[in-house]
């Protein structure tokens, strides 16, 4: 593994691509594009991406869903030595599942400073005073992450406008 930029690796990369995969996998079901990747041992153990809307449950996001494949995977809720990439910051409900599960290591492309919980507005996954905390690391491939989430929300807004010329008309 060759360190780049930011101290990410070539592998870094490569599963942040995966991660970024799930999330045009949820742009193209109309979900909001957010994927993830668990990795073990350079292995994907669990992936992802948000199924809120489509499987009509606030408990779908891309976090929770691959770490319930990872944790059947790996046959225990703990995901000692596991790297989880995410396209987007964790929200507080993920944030703690990533606590609980004891991942070791977190990598984040794009911030979420409205509602982000691993240090751009609360930092849930870094409070020194859990059983297991965890130091996320941002910026990986977020120019990536961010188009994709714009793209998404812009083909919202131009399906509201359709929709509301339409009811016009009538």
């Amino acid at each position: 593994m060759t360190d780049i930029i930011n101290n990410f690796t070539e592998d870094d990369y490569f599963f942040m691509n995966e991660a970024l995969y799930e999330a045009r996998l949820a742009r193209f079901i109309e979900e909001v594009p957010v994927g993830c990747v668990i990795v073990y041992k350079g292995k994907i153990i669990g992936r992802g991406h948000n199924f809120t809307y489509k499987g009509k449950s606030a408990l779908k996001h891309a976090e929770i869903i691959t770490i319930d494949q990872a944790s059947k995977f790996m046959d225990d809720f703990r995901l000692e030595e596991c790297t989880m990439y995410i396209t987007m910051e964790p929200c507080s409900m993920c944030a703690g599942a990533i606590i609980n599960s004891r991942i070791d290591r977190l990598v984040i492309g794009l911030s979420d400073y409205k509602r982000g919980a691993c240090g751009s507005y609360t930092n849930v996954t870094g409070d020194r005073g859990q059983l297991h905390y965890i130091d996320a690391e941002f910026g990986l491939m977020k120019e990536e992450a961010k188009y994709e989430l714009q793209t998404f929300f812009k083909m919202l807004r131009k399906r509201s406008k359709e929709k509301k010329k339409l009811k016009s008309k009538i």
